[in-house]
């Protein structure tokens, strides 16, 4: 996209085709006008088409530009925050109510593939959070803990089980989460988009919003070439918001973080290196992820920015990491390089914002938006169908504020991860 092969890498490489589309044109009438081309938007204008809505989406650049394009793919139950920290966070109805909806989050993306036949590269065979260290086995111990107690399918793994599925004894345990997968994420969202349009969303690319105005009982959404008058507006644009909304971009501090593919290993590779295709993080303070995609790429990842001096430091580190956890690789070469932003909230938890009557939407899904921005969209459409209330939502309403320091924080993050992967002797 924006002829930078930098921006989704392998993604748009071997992602199917969006629907044809065009940029917004003249005036139009709809029920819902939705701003924002990624999973939020996609599936809160799918859901309400498929209950007779009308409805305009309009999308700045292209489906899945930002971070829906972008991220490793994958599918993850619950957040960053630990299940029983939650309720005191949010109080014990909020918090109990987000738990429950994004735990079985990743049950509404699988029916949405198999409904609609997405063609996504999904594997239903879980994730691994892989410990680093006796601090990393006491956390994945305490997460799974907190959610078997809820019932979750979640099993804790010993270091020997651990080595066996990801081929490195490197970590000391592991917590198996079959709940999860992993899919192509770009393909996940053209395929919703195609979903959305067959439905019968009009569906608008290259068409940034540049302005709103209140007329009467509805509002008017406007491009530079053209409007939408609606009732109701969700704002689906989250960590790349730009416009009317750049509040909720600016309530978020950037975390920079790239993925590196490898070309597609061989088959005695694949039997020794996630041989059963759970997506894989660990739980380093300056994380890495990892996961194979449907050709046998091994796609790796981190916190980090491919651009300036960074692009040589981490593909660097990048490469004696993949050594030292997978001697049998040998010297890697990556296929493909690429890298986005992931919007991080003070509190690590997403939000939802009433900018004001008729105009919703939730943001900051902290690295997590497969799952969550699915079923938050289904959450927003089931809102505006009237089938829940303001109040009988996941999460308490709260005005966009700007974190201290934000751009010093975003300046330090992309510094820091330079540091820490030139300086980490282990790989």
């Amino acid at each position: 996209m924006l002829n930078d092969p930098r921006s989704h890498g392998l993604w748009e490489k071997t992602a199917p085709q969006p629907p044809a589309t065009v940029p917004l044109s003249g005036s139009v009438a709809a029920d819902i006008v939705v701003v924002g081309g990624g999973y939020t938007g996609l599936s809160s204008s799918l859901h309400l088409a498929e209950a007779g809505k009308s409805v305009v989406l309009l999308e700045a650049n292209e489906v899945g530009f930002g971070g829906a394009g972008r991220n490793v793919g994958l599918i993850n139950a619950g957040m960053w925050v630990m299940p029983d920290d939650l309720p005191g966070v949010l109080g014990p109805v909020y918090g109990e109510r987000l738990l429950d909806l994004l735990g079985n989050a990743p049950k509404l993306v699988m029916e949405l593939i198999d409904k609609h036949k997405i063609a996504c590269e999904l594997e239903r065979n879980g994730t691994l959070h892989v410990a680093v260290g006796a601090d990393g086995l006491k956390e994945i111990t305490d997460r799974a803990s907190q959610w078997a107690a809820r019932g979750a399918d979640v099993r804790l793994l010993d270091a020997a089980e651990t080595a066996r599925r990801v081929g490195t004894s490197a970590y000391t345990g592991s917590l198996l989460d079959m709940r999860a997968g992993t899919l192509q994420p770009l393909a996940y969202a053209r395929g919703l988009a195609h979903a959305a349009v067959n439905a019968g969303v009009a569906l608008h690319t290259s068409s940034p919003v540049i302005a709103t105005e209140r007329n009467g009982n509805r509002w008017t959404v406007r491009t530079a070439k053209g409007s939408v008058t609606a009732d109701w507006i969700i704002v689906a644009t989250d960590a790349y918001s730009t416009g009317p909304w750049e509040q909720v971009r600016n309530e978020q501090v950037h975390l920079p973080y790239f993925n590196l593919a490898t070309r597609p290993l061989g088959d005695n590779l694949r039997k020794s290196i996630l041989a059963g295709r759970e997506g894989v993080w660990d739980t380093k303070e300056i994380l890495s992820s990892y996961r194979m995609d449907q050709a046998g790429r091994l796609v790796f990842g981190s916190v980090g920015a491919l651009r300036n001096t960074g692009l040589s430091v981490h593909k660097g580190w990048a490469r004696r990491a993949l050594k030292k956890l997978f001697p049998q690789l040998g010297d890697v070469e990556f296929e493909c390089e690429w890298y986005g932003k992931i919007g991080m909230t003070d509190n690590a938890l997403p939000r939802f914002h009433k900018f004001a009557d008729n105009v919703v939407g939730f943001s900051g899904y902290n690295g997590r938006g497969i799952a969550p921005g699915t079923v938050f969209g289904r959450t927003l459409a089931r809102h505006i169908l009237g089938e829940m209330s303001e109040a009988e939502l996941p999460l308490p309403l709260t005005d966009p504020a700007e974190p201290r320091f934000r751009a010093a924080k975003e300046l330090w993050y992309e510094a820091g991860a330079q540091v820490v992967h030139f300086a980490d002797a282990r790989f």
